[in-house]
């Protein structure tokens, strides 16, 4: 039975927010938030991924008097897409609405996010689309560009390029995020899986507000994101790569083998050392490929079957009593 669609006439608004160490943009975002949201019922629900700076004790100040902060400290560092998800189980929201705490997404731009949610009935995701990307530099966007393509050439998802983590999700959808249990759950990918009629929204992209970004283009986490996460979690065609190289490698050395016969046949001296040695790296430069790729997949399948919990709650903030489980 599909859940019945909620009122979106005076719906309730739930905005979750990651964040590590953004003690200079939490004072604005709150501001900003606290606008936009304006004459509407919401919640700020902020994961704090263990931060080390004064993030936290900003928020509680920023708290004081008021009945909309909510906080989740997790026990470590646990990254944004799970800490994402953490906040959508503490979530309320009829409408919940996910985004950085950077402010390159700009608050600002809830209302129309909320508008197009509200016009139709049928819509059950909202998702941004940047037009242009302030303080971006030529070697990000073409690392994103890249990026986009080989999930759009392989993955069994279409994501929309230069569409991140700034949507409004409807309540259905997000109760079926929540039944997903990735151990490396690919967040973008997920709303995109789950279908429903989805609509987008552009923008320009503002540049970071304060602060240095934690995930740096060639850093290990970013790389490591997109291959368990995005890639793996979404494709097996690096599997088909690999098994057609092998079929294409084993066909090559098994026509050399043929000439190497009929020349030796015809009394022909072939030169030893330098084909040997050519042939046996590259041979072996295609097994370590191909054992790799296996391997990431035989890593996923093995943080799969540890059923580990994805997050563990430290402690909360603000939140009713019947929410703190």
């Amino acid at each position: 039975m599909p859940e019945p669609a909620p009122a979106r006439t005076d719906p309730l608004i739930s905005v979750v927010l990651s964040f590590f160490n953004e003690e200079e943009n939490i004072p604005e975002l709150v501001r900003r938030l606290r606008v936009s949201l304006k004459n509407r019922r919401y919640e700020l629900i902020f994961v704090n991924d263990v931060s080390t700076d004064r993030s936290l004790e900003l928020l509680k100040q920023l708290a004081a008097g008021q009945n909309d902060i909510k906080v989740i400290n997790t026990s470590r560092n646990f990254g944004v897409s799970i800490c994402v998800l953490a906040g959508m189980r503490y979530a309320k929201g009829d409408a919940v609405i996910y985004m950085d705490a950077d402010l390159q997404d700009p608050p600002e731009l809830i209302p129309s996010l909320l508008e197009k949610w509200q016009a139709d009935p049928e819509t059950e995701v909202v998702y941004t689309t940047r037009r242009s990307r302030a303080g971006e530099g030529a070697l990000k966007m073409a690392i994103t560009r890249l990026g986009y393509r080989i999930l759009q050439a392989t993955s069994d998802i279409e994501l929309v390029p230069n569409s991140g983590d700034f949507k409004l999700l409807s309540r259905r959808v997000v109760n079926e995020l929540l039944k997903m249990h990735e151990a490396k759950p690919f967040v973008r990918g997920m709303v995109t899986w789950v279908g429903f009629k989805q609509v987008q929204v552009l923008y320009d992209r503002e540049a970071r507000h304060g602060g240095e970004t934690h995930y740096p283009t060639l850093g290990w986490r970013v790389i490591s994101n997109f291959l368990d996460s995005a890639l793996i979690s979404f494709s097996d065609v690096p599997l088909k790569i690999a098994l057609i190289l092998g079929f294409i490698v084993s066909g090559g050395a098994f026509l050399w083998l043929v000439g190497v016969f009929v020349m030796k046949f015809l009394g022909y001296t072939l030169g030893g050392w330098a084909a040997i040695m050519s042939t046996m790296l590259v041979l072996g430069g295609v097994q370590l490929l191909t054992i790799g790729v296996l391997g990431l997949y035989i890593n996923a399948i093995f943080r799969e079957t540890r059923h580990r919990p994805r997050y563990i709650v430290k402690d909360t903030f603000g939140f009713d009593d019947d929410q703190q489980s």
